[in-house]
C-alpha cells in the first residue's frame, strides 16, 4: 500500500492520506478508494489499462472536454447539486490531468458522494439507465471544437470487425474452421446487411454523434432514492452511430440468459427490457435524433449481437488470443449463445419496429 499512497501523493488533494483500498467490480481498469483525514471528500486512484487505452493523454484530454460540457449544461439547466451529476478529474501536482511512473499511468477523481450502481436489470432500471444515457448524448450533441479521439480504434467499426473475421477464416491456422463451417455461413449470410448502415454514413444520410460505447445499468450512478445521477467510465466515449449505443445495451441487458450460456434455451431476447429502455431513450433522444436514427434503433440491437458473435467466433478461429476463456471451447459456446440471441432478436424484430411506432404516434 507504499506504493499506492505515493502515487496518490502525487495529485493535488488536500491532508494526509489515511486509507486506500481497492474498490468496485471492474475489469478493465485497478480502482481504490482513497481517504484524506479531516476532509468529508473522498477520491478515486485508478491505474489505466495501457494495454487497451494505449493514447492515455487523448484519453484524459477526452474525459475533461467530456465533463466540462456537460457540467456547462447542469449550470444553464440550473440543476441543483452538480458535484453529483458529473465526474470531476483531480489533477496532478504538476498540472497534469494523469501520473506516470514504472508501473504505468494514473489518475484520479473525486468519489461522488452516497452514489450507487445496480447490477440487476429490470425494467425499472433500465427505462431509467434509457434516460440516462440519452440524455448523456443529447448534452454531447453540441460538443465545440475537434471530434473526440478514438480512445479504441475500430471498436464498433463492422467492416473492420469482418475483415478480421475473414482473416481469421483464411488462414485457417487450426482445424476448427472446417468444424465451425455452419457459425461462419450464418455470418456470411448477414454480412452485407450489416454494414449497409456505414455506407448510409459515408453517402451522408447517417450522422456521427458522441457515443458512450459501454451502455450498461451500471455505469449510471444513482442516488438513495433510485434518481439518476450520471453516467459513468467514460473511457470508451468517443464518436459514432447511436445504433450501436442502443444495440450494446439490449444485447447485454437483454438477454434472459448469458453471453457464454452453455445451455441455448436460456438464451432469448426479453422485451420487457427492450420496451422499458426504448421508452425512457426516446422520451429524450427523439428531440435530437434524426428519423432514419430512430427507424435504424432496433437494428442496433441486431448488429452489435452480430458483432459480438463475430468477434466471439473470430477469436475461437485465432486460437483464442483476445478474449479471456475457461476452457478450450470457451468462445465456441459464447458464439453459440450470441447466435441464438441474434435469431431472437430477428424473430422479435417486427415487435420492436411496431413498439417504436407505437411511441412515436
Amino acid at each position: 500500500m507504499q506504493i499506492l499512497h505515493n502515487i496518490a501523493c502525487q495529485f493535488e488533494i488536500p491532508g494526509n492520506i489515511t486509507d486506500i483500498r481497492p474498490f468496485g467490480k471492474g475489469h478493465i481498469n485497478s480502482t481504490y478508494k482513497v481517504t484524506v483525514a479531516n476532509e468529508p471528500t473522498e477520491y478515486l486512484l485508478q491505474k489505466i489499462n495501457h494495454s487497451i487505452f494505449k493514447d492515455v493523454d487523448m484519453l484524459q484530454h477526452n474525459i475533461l472536454r467530456i465533463t466540462n460540457h456537460i457540467r456547462t449544461k447542469l449550470l444553464e439547466r440550473n440543476e441543483p447539486d452538480i458535484d453529483r451529476k458529473v465526474l470531476t478529474l483531480i489533477p496532478t501536482k504538476h498540472g497534469k490531468l494523469y501520473y506516470q511512473d514504472a508501473a504505468g499511468y494514473w489518475r484520479m477523481m473525486i468519489l461522488i458522494r452516497d452514489s450507487y450502481t445496480f447490477e440487476a436489470v429490470t425494467p425499472e432500471y433500465s427505462y431509467a439507465a434509457g434516460k440516462a444515457f440519452a440524455d448523456f448524448q443529447r448534452m454531447l450533441s453540441d460538443l465545440p471544437g475537434e471530434p473526440l479521439g478514438e480512445t479504441i480504434p475500430d471498436f464498433h467499426n463492422m467492416e473492420f470487425r469482418l475483415r478480421q473475421f475473414r482473416d481469421a477464416v483464411q488462414e485457417k491456422k487450426t482445424e476448427r474452421v472446417n468444424a465451425v463451417a455452419d457459425l461462419i455461413k450464418e455470418i456470411e449470410n448477414r454480412a452485407v446487411e450489416m454494414v449497409h448502415f456505414q455506407q448510409l454514413y459515408r453517402e451522408g444520410k447517417l450522422p456521427k454523434r458522441i457515443n458512450h460505447c459501454d451502455t450498461k445499468v451500471n455505469n449510471v450512478l444513482f442516488d438513495s432514492e433510485g434518481n439518476v445521477l450520471c453516467v459513468i467510465d467514460l473511457d470508451t466515449t468517443m464518436p459514432g452511430f447511436v445504433v450501436s449505443d442502443f444495440g450494446d445495451f439490449m444485447r447485454t441487458a437483454g438477454n434472459a440468459g448469458l453471453e457464454d450460456d452453455p445451455d441455448l434455451n436460456n438464451v432469448s431476447f426479453n422485451m420487457e427490457i427492450f420496451e422499458a429502455f426504448t421508452k425512457g431513450y426516446l422520451e429524450i433522444a427523439r428531440s435530437f435524433l434524426t428519423p432514419l436514427e430512430i427507424e435504424l434503433l432496433p437494428f442496433g440491437a441486431r448488429l452489435i449481437t452480430y458483432m459480438q458473435f463475430s468477434r466471439f467466433l473470430t477469436d475461437y478461429l485465432n486460437g483464442d488470443t483476445y478474449y479471456k476463456i475457461h476452457h478450450p471451447e470457451h468462445n465456441l459456446q459464447r458464439s453459440q449463445a450470441q447466435l441464438k440471441l441474434l435469431q431472437s432478436i430477428e424473430t422479435n424484430y417486427p415487435k420492436m419496429t411496431a413498439f417504436i411506432a407505437s411511441i412515436l404516434n
